[in-house]
């Protein structure tokens, strides 16, 4: 089937990703990516989208008025977002909602009009993060792990599921997120609108630019690759912190498999993510990237948390693999994703240094 599918926030490190991942799958699908180039960096993608044949439609996801002209679009996917767990804590929330909140009620409305099935990247962020703390763990000799046995549901050794308890605070960035999922299922209820919620965890790879509150695989390897500082900060200042991470080049062909079978996942919402097999701590990430890029640089230690922050987090996603029958499994561990980072630092060093360094 041929499809005309509109990529929210195309410009950016996933949605450019999925982009171009998606017309190499099928050249008769038209990719549209609509971005408002806000993010820095964005405007580096602009050349490859064109390079790929992908139409770029400048516009804000904010104002409804932008999508006005945009017409016989099959599938919408929402990768558009203020994705800073630290917004809205030391500055204003208000832009905040604007873009994560009205900017998805602004793209669902657009798809109703459409009849367009709408995927959305949401994110494990949603879950409470007091909740997430409360949870046992151990620490081992290079990272934190969580034990079977927990006091409250959906959370083991293998990580959070989708019935993990939702009450308490998240942050506003997560709570803009879970807001936004609470109207995707009442768009696919109440306009009939086929809707996917893709709970993602940690995702990286090329052309990711990221910075100390977003993306932090590609700033510790950009760090080492410069030669620039960092720090351990928090939970004892010694990089144990551990996150579930997930390729996007994974994530892309998760999507190829939802969109070849949108009624499987149909009002679904899904943790996806690398789990505990393709996870790493700082600690951790601290010697792939060593060992990667020859370079060792001295890193600092500050013993206080960070606002929002927490120890551990690894996506079950056992209802994923259940829902797909196996058919999709991440096939990128770490160590690639770390490589493959890497050779785009190298391949595109002058255009980064002034943004990664």
């Amino acid at each position: 089937m041929s499809y005309r599918i509109l990529i929210t926030g195309g410009a950016g490190f996933v949605g450019s990703t999925l982009a171009i991942g998606l017309k190499k799958f099928n050249p008769s699908w038209e990719v549209v990516a609509f971005d408002n180039l806000r993010r820095r960096g964005s405007e580096l993608n602009l050349s490859r989208l064109k390079t790929h044949e992908i139409n770029f439609i400048h516009g804000d996801i904010r104002n409804s008025e932008d999508f006005e002209g945009i017409d016989g679009i099959n599938i919408i996917i929402d990768a558009s977002a203020d994705p800073s767990v630290l917004s809205g804590i030391d500055s204003p929330v208000t832009p905040l909602v604007q873009t994560n909140l009205l900017g998805t009620a602004n793209c669902l409305e657009f798809a109703s009009q459409q009849k367009a099935a709408f995927i959305f990247l949401s994110t494990s962020r949603i879950y409470p993060i007091k909740s997430l703390e409360s949870a046992l763990f151990t620490e081992a000799k290079t990272r934190f792990e969580w034990l079977d046995n927990q006091p409250m549901r959906g959370i083991s050794s293998k990580g959070v599921s989708e019935d993990f308890p939702l009450e308490g605070s998240r942050s506003f960035y997560g709570t803009t997120k879970l807001a936004s999922e609470l109207l995707i299922t009442e768009y696919n209820e109440l306009k009939g609108l086929k809707t996917i919620i893709n709970r993602c965890g940690v995702l990286s790879g090329p052309w990711q630019m990221g910075k100390v509150d977003q993306g932090v695989l590609v700033l510790w390897l950009a760090r080492h690759y410069f030669k620039g500082k960092l720090s351990y900060i928090g939970y004892g200042g010694t990089g144990k912190q551990t996150r579930d991470v997930l390729h996007v080049d994974d994530l892309l062909d998760l999507i190829i498999h939802q969109i070849q079978n949108l009624d499987s996942y149909n009002n679904l919402t899904l943790n996806v993510g690398g789990g505990r097999d393709i996870s790493f701590s700082l600690q951790e990430l601290t010697g792939l990237c060593q060992e990667v890029t020859g370079n060792k640089i001295e890193i600092g230690s500050v013993i206080e948390n960070r606002s929002a922050d927490v120890r551990l987090y690894l996506s079950d996603c056992s209802k994923l693999q259940k829902v797909c029958n196996e058919a999709w499994t991440p096939k990128r561990d770490v160590k690639q994703l770390v490589v493959d980072t890497f050779e785009w630092l190298k391949a595109n060093e002058n255009q980064l240094k002034n943004i990664l360094n």
